[in-house]
């Protein structure tokens, strides 16, 4: 609501970023867009937020690789990125949860529906492998119906507020792996 919000007085405050928006004033926003014109406006004169925040995070990655003149396109694939977004989006928004104590740990049980089911296994084997042993903790998986159950133990007992603290997705936003 609030980025509407931003959007409609934008619109009524400024001619110009109503015109850059819609093409010529008074049409509806988002129905003709002049994306030209857009580029060609100084920095800080458009909104940064993409519009939706998987397209911005492509963007952004699509952005940093076209500038770098060493990108090996060859190695690049972005359809592979979408994919992982959508799979951060459905174990973020549409997994349920829940938490159980363990011996030097927690154990998350991971469930969900349909296409959420498959995000959930790969994002837990995904996280599982990628952050094994980093920072004295250990990681593992197991398929479980209509999901997967991470178990998360310390080596530090100090460690263990933490975890509970971070819960499940906290534990998966763990690392400089995204």
């Amino acid at each position: 609501m609030k980025r509407l919000a931003l959007f409609a007085i934008l619109l009524s405050a400024s001619p110009a970023f109503a015109d850059q928006m819609t093409g010529t004033a008074g049409q509806m926003p988002g129905m003709t867009m002049d994306h030209a014109a857009q580029m060609a406006m100084p920095p800080g004169a458009m909104p940064q937020e993409g519009g939706q925040a998987a397209f911005a995070a492509i963007h952004e990655i699509v952005d940093m690789l076209a500038a770098d003149p060493n990108t090996d396109w060859s190695k690049v694939d972005i359809e592979a990125l979408r994919q992982h977004l959508i799979d951060m989006d459905n174990v973020t928004l549409r997994a349920s949860v829940t938490a159980e104590d363990v011996a030097g740990g927690m154990r998350f049980l991971a469930t969900g529906d349909g296409a959420t089911v498959g995000s959930i296994r790969r994002m837990v084997a995904a996280h599982a492998k990628t952050m094994n042993g980093v920072g004295g903790w250990s990681y593992t998986t197991e398929d479980i119906p209509n999901g997967a159950a991470l178990t998360v133990a310390v080596a530090d007992p100090s460690d263990l507020a933490k975890v509970k603290a971070l819960g499940f997705i906290g534990v998966l936003a763990l690392g400089s792996h995204h």
